[in-house]
């Protein structure tokens, strides 16, 4: 570190060119504010023109949002360059770009995304890129509180030590610093394995394979943002999907986004892929994994063509004082003209109702004399069929209109649907399951299902859509009504005073009646079921059932795809054994693998207890290298009693964690016992494993490990999860049979 006098004066240089930026930030915002207050006073217009205008509010709105959100870590870099190797001796690098638009664009400030500051990220001692030091700058709102260097030049006086690691110091203290239920971005640390995997291309699948603390979530982010930042007119069209295991993890990791300038990223679990629907119910682990077997696609395939019956023997009609019948082979040639359409159910019942349509007819008009009847009076009596609430009942009783959440409700509550759909694709046991484990609300796994069913079923809107139009003949009628009377005013009958016609005609004053907004592609995808995204991130992935990974390539027919997650900590019964077992099917070996292998969340000495469940796992896999050791050894004790020794220990690392985070991770049948004798603090949380995951804290105390163990067919991923969610501190309360994986610890 430089003698104190020359920090202070490089400290003070520093903060002066932070303020400059922050006055460009502010002038930018302000001017952006204008512009987009002048865009949204304009009126009228040509098509074109409106559809200019709202190009340019959705541009001028995004970049205030981005604006807006930067302000904590504007720059947090500099790079100084080797005389001569570069146009520019010196380069800061932040959270977005801005420029000097009085000095040719001159670039003020680096976005961290662009080419230009990779060597922030990869340059070495021994290949420093051109760099001669590195400057991290650590600050607090607006004010720059410190800086650490490293010099990269091997022929300069003092290099440092070089353990491999960019930006050590401010590395080093990022991870120590304390949790505070957020996820903070790394956007000031990436490490060079992590920027290689954050810059990869946009196409094609690329799975992430990193053991726990090796930052695959942050990694995942930083790529999104990344990708948003390259390809902008691209993914801004179609939009980013990032998908995470469930709402406590999405509320976690929900402000890393919007702090790298990107707000425009829908986050999303399975169990929200549905519109209007967050299934938050909850399954039996039996019912979730046959409802994620890919053989369900078959069993819901099966009870759609349940429900397209024909008579047994013949179903009569009163039509008219005449008594028409539909007969078995009517129908059943009727449905075997549907199916072959291939249409999904419901636009195929068009088909198949016109064809019943038609026999009635012909029956109606033979029984009044078809030979005294012509082509007019024929279509009157196809009408009046069509109207009678009789053939109506007979037709919906033979091929209803169905959705899927009528129809998935039904299949699970009525055993002899589920019967005749199941057949031999699925056990016994496995019905009862489904059965058993029914929910009163919609649950995770339900969600794949309702995909597949909507799918299946199809949706005829015709009536929606007459309805539509009939509402906007009705709008613009008002309209014009209402413009009819402005002009009738007494007070504008001067010629050449300028009247509400020539600014503002019916359509586009129907359309400001409305009141519609601007919707960003994630907030309209979030509406549409069968929106298809520009890129799909999954965490968390080896937790994926089959039918979740169905209903994402759905949302991904092109298969641009980032997958991070860790095979050996695969918790569920049906998630991932291998990422081939996962791919294959959708798109065979044409998938790429990279791995983190750093573990910079979980200290040495806990990582030493990991790697021994790690090596019972049955998974090639070896323990990750941590960066640093804290000196505080894991503990374990066996208690008698939790109610009465639990507390105790808890509040001791609550304190040892200096107002830090600390979360108490135990079996799912003892999550209500131990959350009533603990007290509430916003820094204390008690969760079960599978509630832990893609999570961090400072301080984690694990509760009977044995029972998680036993609680499922992979309860040993189950307790290396937990393991390795303390960044600083583990301690194990063992309240029944020792794990041998643990060693002395429990």
């Amino acid at each position: 570190m430089p003698e104190e006098p020359a920090y202070e004066a490089e400290l003070r240089r520093e903060q002066a060119y932070t303020d400059a930026l922050f006055a460009k930030l502010d002038s930018e915002r302000a001017q952006t504010q204008r512009r987009l207050d002048e865009t949204l006073r304009q009126t009228g217009g040509t098509p074109q023109a409106r559809t200019e205008r709202e190009a340019a509010t959705a541009l001028h709105s995004d970049r205030l949002a981005q604006l807006g959100s930067v302000e904590q870590g504007l720059c947090f870099g500099r790079l100084d360059f080797v005389p001569g190797t570069t146009d520019e001796e010196t380069a800061y690098i932040g959270r977005l770009g801005l420029f000097d638009e009085d000095d040719d664009y001159r670039p003020l400030l680096i976005d961290w995304r662009a080419p230009v500051a990779r060597p922030f990220y990869l340059a070495t001692a021994a290949s420093p890129d051109g760099v001669r030091r590195r400057r991290h700058l650590r600050s607090l709102s607006r004010r720059v509180t410190g800086f650490d260097d490293e010099i990269l030049d091997l022929t300069a006086a003092d290099q440092g030590q070089d353990l491999g690691l960019a930006g050590e110091a401010a590395l080093l203290a990022a991870l120590e610093r304390r949790r505070t239920g957020e996820m903070a971005d790394i956007v000031a640390t990436i490490q060079a394995e992590q920027d290689r995997i954050i810059r990869a291309p946009l196409g094609g699948v690329m799975v992430v394979q990193g053991a726990p603390g090796t930052g695959k979530t942050a990694v995942a982010l930083h790529r999104a943002a990344y990708l948003l930042y390259t390809h902008r007119q691209q993914l801004t069209t179609r939009g980013v999907l990032v998908v995470g295991p469930n709402s406590t993890f999405l509320r976690y990791i929900g402000q890393v986004l919007p702090s790298l300038g990107e707000t425009g990223v829908l986050l999303s679990t399975i169990g929200q892929l549905w519109p209007g629907l967050d299934a938050d119910g909850v399954d039996s682990p039996e019912a979730a994994e046959v409802k994620g077997r890919l053989v369900m696609a078959e069993v819901l395939a099966k009870a759609v063509r349940d429900r397209q019956g024909v008579p047994d023997p013949v179903i009569e009609i009163e039509h008219e004082r005449e008594i028409l019948k539909l007969d078995r082979k009517t129908c059943t040639q009727a449905r075997a003209r549907a199916r072959r359409s291939r249409r999904p159910h419901n636009l195929a019942r068009r088909l198949f109702v016109s064809d019943v349509l038609d026999a009635l007819t012909r029956q109606a008009a033979r029984s009044l004399g078809e030979d005294l009847l012509d082509a007019q009076d024929v279509q009157d009596i196809r009408a009046e069929l069509a109207a009678s609430p009789s053939v109506a009942a007979a037709l919906n009783s033979l091929w209803p209109k169905l959705t899927p959440a009528g129809l998935l409700d039904d299949l699970f509550a009525d055993r002899e649907h589920l019967d005749r759909a199941a057949g031999e694709l699925l056990s016994e046991e496995d019905r009862k399951h489904l059965e058993s484990g029914r929910d009163a609300k919609w649950t995770p796994a339900d969600v794949p299902l309702l995909d597949e069913l909507a799918e299946l079923l199809g949706s005829d809107d015709s009536e929606e859509q007459a309805e539509q139009k009939r509402q906007e003949r009705v709008e613009r009628a008002y309209a014009e009504g209402v413009l009819d009377i402005l002009e009738q005013d007494e007070e504008i009958q001067d010629e050449e005073i300028l009247r509400v016609s020539d600014v503002l005609d019916a359509e586009l004053f129907a359309e400001r009646q409305q009141a519609r907004s601007e919707l960003t592609a994630a907030q309209r995808a979030a509406q549409d079921r069968t929106w298809t995204f520009g890129h799909v991130i999954v965490d968390e992935a080896q937790e994926l059932s089959a039918m979740d990974w169905r209903l994402l390539m759905r949302r991904t027919p092109n298969r641009s795809m980032t997958l991070v997650g860790d095979v050996a900590q695969t918790g569920a019964a049906g998630g991932a054994r291998t990422w081939d077992e996962v791919l294959s099917p959708y798109v065979a070996d044409r998938w790429r693998l990279e791995q983190l292998t750093v573990n910079y969340r979980t200290p040495a000495e806990i990582m030493a207890v990991a790697a021994g469940v790690l090596a019972e796992l049955d998974v090639d896999l070896a323990a990750p290298v941590s960066v640093r050791e804290t000196g505080v050894p894991p503990w374990g004790v066996e208690v008698a009693s939790l109610e009465e020794e639990l507390p105790s220990l808890v509040d001791a690392e609550l304190s040892a964690v200096d107002g830090g985070t600390v979360a108490v991770l135990v079996p799912g049948g003892r999550w209500d016992e131990v959350r009533k004798l603990l007290p509430e603090d916003e820094r204390l949380s008690v969760l079960t494993v599978d509630r832990a995951k893609g999570l961090e804290f400072d301080g984690v105390v694990l509760v009977s490990p044995d029972e998680i163990v036993s609680g499922s067919a992979r309860g040993l991923n189950d307790l290396y999860v937990a393991l390795t969610r303390a960044t600083q501190r583990l301690g194990v309360v063992r309240t029944g049979p020792p794990v041998p994986a643990l060693g002395g610890l429990g």
